[in-house]
C-alpha cells in the first residue's frame, strides 16, 4: 500500500514523495483513519474512499504549514485534486469532518479536566451539581458571564478560585443561597467562557448541560 499512499500523497504535493518525507508520514496515518472509517455500505471502493482521505490530511497538512513556516505554495484546489465521484467526496468530507471535530472536543475535554482540577472541582461531582432546571442553569451562565466582564471580578476568580458571592449580588438578580448552591458550576462556566474551548462553548449556547 506505501505506493498507493506515496501516489496521493505525490499527485497533491505535485512532486515525487518517498518514505521518509512528512508529508508521506501524514498519508500513512490518514490511510490508517480510513480504514477505521470505511464502511461498504457507503457505496464507494475502499480505495477510492482512502484515496479521498489521505488527500484531504495532506492538504491539511500543507495549509498548516503555509500558515506556520516557509513552504512552497502549491496552489492546493480541492476541486482539482480530489477528482473522484462527488458522492465519495461528499462522504469522505462528511467523515473526515465528523472525525476532525470528534478528536478537537475530546481534547478541549481532557484540558478542561486539568484546569477544573485546579478550581477543585471534578466531571464526576459537575453531574451532581448542575442546575437541574433550565432557568437555574441560564441564571448560572448569566452570573458567569458577569464575572467575566468584570475586569475586577474575572481577576478575582483567577486568582482566588473561587466565586465573589457578596459582589456578584450586586450585579445579578438572584440570591445568596443561589449563587452559593451553584457556585461551582458558575466557575465551571467561568472557566469555559475565558478558556479556548471552541465546542464546550457550543453545547454552552445551545443550552446543553455541562
Amino acid at each position: 500500500m506505501s505506493a498507493f499512499i506515496a501516489k496521493c500523497v505525490s499527485e497533491v504535493c505535485k512532486r515525487y514523495i518517498k518514505k521518509n518525507n512528512d508529508e508521506f508520514s501524514v498519508g500513512m496515518i490518514a490511510f490508517n483513519d480510513a480504514i477505521d472509517l470505511y464502511s461498504k455500505e457507503k457505496g464507494s471502493s475502499f480505495l477510492a474512499f482512502a484515496k479521498v482521505i489521505i488527500k484531504r490530511k495532506v492538504i491539511d497538512h500543507i495549509r498548516k504549514e503555509q500558515r506556520q513556516y516557509i513552504y512552497p505554495s502549491l496552489n492546493v484546489s480541492e476541486e482539482e485534486e480530489l477528482e473522484d465521484s462527488p458522492m465519495e467526496i461528499t462522504e469522505a468530507k462528511k467523515i473526515f469532518q465528523l472525525n476532525e471535530e470528534s478528536w478537537y472536543r475530546k481534547q478541549e475535554i481532557i484540558e478542561l479536566a486539568k484546569h477544573l482540577k485546579a478550581y477543585k472541582i471534578s466531571f464526576q461531582e459537575l453531574t451532581e451539581i448542575s442546575p437541574k432546571h433550565r432557568d437555574a442553569r441560564e441564571s448560572a451562565v448569566f452570573a458567569a458571564k458577569q464575572l467575566v466582564k468584570d475586569p475586577i471580578l474575572s481577576e478575582y476568580v483567577s486568582i482566588k478560585k473561587r466565586v465573589p458571592i457578596k459582589k456578584l449580588l450586586k450585579v445579578v438578580p438572584v440570591s445568596k443561597k443561589t449563587l452559593e448552591r451553584n457556585r461551582k458550576y458558575i466557575l465551571t462556566v467561568f472557566i469555559i467562557l475565558t478558556g479556548e474551548y471552541q465546542y464546550i462553548k457550543e453545547y454552552l449556547e445551545g443550552g446543553v448541560d455541562l
